[in-house]
């Protein structure tokens, strides 16, 4: 079954940090570069991050110039992982989080369009307090 399950999700002050993860099954691991995308309340999806498909040990890696610094993106080939490590949140950052895939690489497009993306999980919410 095609899929991606994110987590990690929560509730957390103004610069602390969260880990989000997102397993996705192996055909789109394998062959799909894996974004994370968030919709904050009453806007519309932005992009976050994307990090390539591959075998290898080091995959390229890109951010929106608001994470840059502070969102890292990671994945963990023995457990079709993908990770997102957010650190010095910021209030702005509330949104909920959904990992998707797609076959092309799309970087930080605006506005985006849902359907340039064929996967996507349910989504995690993440809300920061001050």
């Amino acid at each position: 079954q095609v899929q991606l399950v994110e987590s990690g999700g929560g509730s957390v002050q103004a610069g602390g940090s969260l880990r989000l993860s997102c397993v996705a099954s192996e055909f789109i691991f394998r062959n799909y570069n894996i974004y994370w995308i968030r919709q904050a309340p009453g806007k519309g999806l932005e992009w976050v991050s994307v990090i390539r498909w591959g075998v290898g040990t080091t995959f390229s890696t890109y951010y929106t110039d608001s994470v840059r610094g502070r969102f890292t993106i990671s994945r963990d080939n023995a457990k079709n992982t993908v990770y997102l490590q957010m650190n010095s949140l910021k209030i702005e950052d509330t949104a909920i989080y959904y990992c998707a895939a797609a076959p092309v690489l799309l970087i930080d497009r605006s506005p985006l369009r849902r359907e340039e993306y064929p996967y996507w999980g349910q989504g995690t919410q993440v809300s920061v307090s001050s």
